[in-house]
């Protein structure tokens, strides 16, 4: 109105992003993606709590990492601080933490969960499968942590979906966390699909920031580094795979993320020990066949004697030469383990003799993720792989051939996993698996005693 005074607002309003991005997160602090005038405000204000980066008393520790190896810390003359700091070795790749850094933990405002979430799955649960899903929703409900203990192909995923679904529609938050980068991206897409309308953040090594508050994360358990008391319920989906299975901090990782009272649903086809021992008589599932009500495909022992040699010399063995060969006259896709990386980089170009499209692809490949999708979309028919695909990818009419099944790396969880990657979809349910060797180990033996032994389980029923 005319002559009316119009005040300007002069205070400061919270960006609602920078509450969503740092709510549950322990973040440095010169590492935030928003301004540091803002920061300095949600500081002012007390919605962020601050905290060393590196506790010396009682026992040197990295408060991101929880790593209190003594070993793992390095100590250097600063020239921020002018005094001798020490910086955490173990989690440097997320960026340096040291005694003067200062890392973020949200105190303000919490996110607005939403409630409503579209459940999109026209699919249905075997028998087995939904007795599993019963089971793990009830542990979840009653905040009890749980094993589901399921062979490969039996559709441990879907399984998830009611205890997931349940947990969104009461507010809370999920992590899904894995070892594996692959099965982040494998998970990703499907949890989008049967969960259109909800934010879901995908977190692993070189990923780029995403936007909103997801009250669905699926992230490497390297990346829970960077949380703290932030989820509901936590799922540590191949709870035995390496490193987690020998990494303490990562371990000490997915308790620090969570909530104190969230349960934990471990899911892996391959329990160790200790899994079994802690679940297997009061909060655990079993599944010991594939949705599709098929047998595993049980693996075969084939001799490869001087298989280094060969390569060494320039050659590709005759039994796999005719092997891969068989594969491309029949148009079926493939995986050829090797033991390790120098020798898969011997055998590549003389695998591109026979057909120039096969590729390979390792841990610290910066092409990783677009060599299996190109196989994922039969733009190339094989992959030479180390173990780091043993897990984590699903590929129709799948043929797999391990190279030095007698090796050290190649265990009988490791061994059973590969065979597993055979045979998962419902128009494919055989195929190959070969274990070329050069000596038959204990392992080996283990491994297809245990597929056999599911086998037998799965059909007894």
């Amino acid at each position: 109105m005319k002559g009316e005074i119009v005040m300007k607002y002069k205070g400061w309003l919270l960006p609602p992003a920078l509450r969503d991005f740092h709510e549950g997160r322990i973040w440095l602090k010169n590492h935030s993606p928003f301004s540091t005038a803002d920061i300095d405000k949600a500081m002012k204000r007390n919605y962020l709590h601050i905290i060393e980066g590196i506790q010396m008393e009682p026992i040197i520790k990295c408060n991101r990492c929880h790593n209190v190896d003594p070993h793992l810390f390095t100590i250097f003359d600063c020239s921020k601080c002018q005094r001798q700091c020490s910086y955490c070795r173990h989690c440097i790749r997320m960026g340096r933490v040291s005694s003067c850094t200062q890392l973020m933990i949200w105190n303000g405002p919490k996110a607005i969960k939403k409630r409503m979430h579209s459940f999109k799955w026209a699919g249905q649960l075997t028998e087995l499968q939904q007795l599993a899903a019963n089971e793990t929703l009830a542990s979840v409900k009653a905040k009890r942590s749980h094993l589901i203990h399921a062979v490969c192909g039996a559709g441990k995923t879907e399984l998830l979906f009611p205890a997931v679904h349940d947990a969104l529609k009461r507010g809370l938050r999920i992590c899904i966390a894995t070892p594996r980068t692959d099965v982040v991206l494998e998970l990703y897409p499907r949890f989008q699909q049967v969960f259109p309308k909800t934010i879901i953040h995908a977190l692993y090594g070189g990923v780029t920031q995403q936007n909103g508050y997801a009250q669905l994360v699926i992230a490497t358990t390297h990346q829970l580094y960077r949380f703290e008391s932030a989820f509901d319920i936590m799922i540590v989906d191949e709870a035995d795979a390496f490193p987690y299975t020998i990494d303490e901090t990562l371990q000490r990782a997915v308790t620090k993320a969570k909530k104190e009272e969230a349960p934990i649903v471990f899911v892996t086809a391959t329990p160790s020990q200790k899994l079994l021992n802690a679940y297997q008589h009061e909060s655990y599932s079993f599944i010991p066949k594939r949705y599709h009500n098929h047998p595993l495909p049980v693996p075969k022992f084939c001799t490869l004697w001087g298989y280094d040699k060969s390569f060494k010399r320039g050659e590709i063995p005759k039994r796999l030469r005719k092997w891969t060969e068989e594969r491309f006259e029949r148009k079926e896709p493939f995986l050829i383990f090797f033991p390790t990386i120098s020798l898969m980089h011997k055998a590549i170009p003389l695998f591109q003799l026979i057909n120039e499209k096969i590729l390979a692809v390792h841990a610290e490949d910066p092409e990783r993720k677009e060599k299996v999708w190109m196989l994922r979309k039969n733009e190339v028919q094989g992959l030479l792989t180390t173990t780091i695909l043993e897990r984590g990818i699903t590929i129709s009419n799948l043929q797999v051939a391990v190279i030095g099944a007698e090796s050290p790396i190649f265990t009988a969880s490791a061994l059973i996993q590969i065979a597993g990657r055979v045979g998962r979809n419902i128009q494919f349910p055989d195929g190959d698996v070969l274990f070329f060797h050069h000596g038959i180990t204990t392992e080996m033996d283990e491994a297809r005693a245990k597929i056999l032994f599911y086998n037998k389980e799965g059909f007894s029923q």
